[in-house]
């Protein structure tokens, strides 16, 4: 049965958007050999960079983003191995991903949707929630920039998987006049459940940390205490800062307890380095 039959007969789950598609069912291998190598306490950064080195385009892209604006060291790194030391094994692990992701995930055929927008507007997010982080005490140093990153990628399943059906809920939307706030729940009314439910389910099958998995899943619920409600409450307000011309929101800010003044720097550094590293992660053609 396929999933307009199964949509139509009641019974499309979001596991069968996930079935039957090796580029969604498969996670990017590189991320897992470089897990195991930064959980393995016998290994050094060498045998990091020996994996980068055997994909020479990633590693070639990884050295670009090292000597961008991203990090500003004031010298030219010229190796995987001296990038590995300089930004650690757990930072360029999770660089890999976000290269991956964004490379898997760089077009989307026979659709109206702006990949091109999609990704401008959440490494923006990425951006900002690895420095929200790091204003708020950072605690969540190794995955803030991730879980900004992927927060949204569920949007990108229901594109590939079911088009007319996220077609239908963006025309809703637009029609509506309606808010992030209420795009879940038109998706769960046309669809039956929403793309966070289906990111989530993506990044637990592909395994990554629990507290990528989990911001996402809280990402709509800002009242739950669970374990890691905190960086859900980061990549909330994350995504809405991202988007183009936001203004300032004094009861969202104050959810963080951050004051305007720190917001309103955090912006300014992170349009800079969008501005420099977005083409270096995203491929144009």
């Amino acid at each position: 049965m396929n999933l307009q039959t199964k949509f139509f007969h009641g019974m499309l789950t979001v596991s069968d958007l996930l079935r039957g598609d090796v580029q969604l069912a498969s996670p990017p291998n590189i991320y897992f050999a470089l897990r195991s190598i930064v959980e393995d306490a016998n290994k050094t950064a060498q045998d990091a960079a020996i994996v980068i080195e055997n994909d020479a385009a990633l590693a070639m892209k990884l050295l670009k983003i090292v000597n961008s604006a991203f990090y500003g060291f004031p010298a030219q790194i010229s190796s995987i191995n001296k990038a590995v030391s300089l930004v650690g094994m757990r930072e360029l692990q999770n660089l890999v991903l976000a290269a991956l992701v964004i490379e898997r995930f760089s077009e989307l055929p026979g659709t109206q949707f702006s990949i091109h927008d999609f990704w401008a507007r959440n490494l923006r997010s990425a951006l900002i929630a690895r420095d929200l982080d790091q204003h708020l005490g950072k605690q969540y140093a190794d995955t803030a920039f991730l879980c900004g990153l992927v927060h949204n990628i569920g949007q990108l399943v229901l594109y590939r998987r079911i088009p007319v059906l996220a077609r239908e809920v963006d025309l809703l939307l637009q029609s509506s006049a309606a808010g992030d706030n209420d795009e879940s729940a038109i998706q769960q009314r046309v669809i039956g459940f929403d793309h966070f439910q289906v990111g989530a389910e993506l990044c637990r099958l592909w395994n990554l940390p629990a507290a990528v998995v989990e911001s996402i899943m809280l990402h709509n619920h800002p009242l739950r205490s669970q374990r890691y409600a905190d960086i859900a409450r980061i990549v909330r307000y994350s995504n809405y800062l991202a988007k183009i011309d936001t203004p300032y929101n004094h009861d969202i800010a104050n959810e963080l307890q951050l004051p305007a003044e720190i917001i309103s720097s955090i912006l300014d550094k992170t349009h800079d380095e969008f501005e420099v590293i977005f083409k270096l992660f995203y491929p144009v053609s």
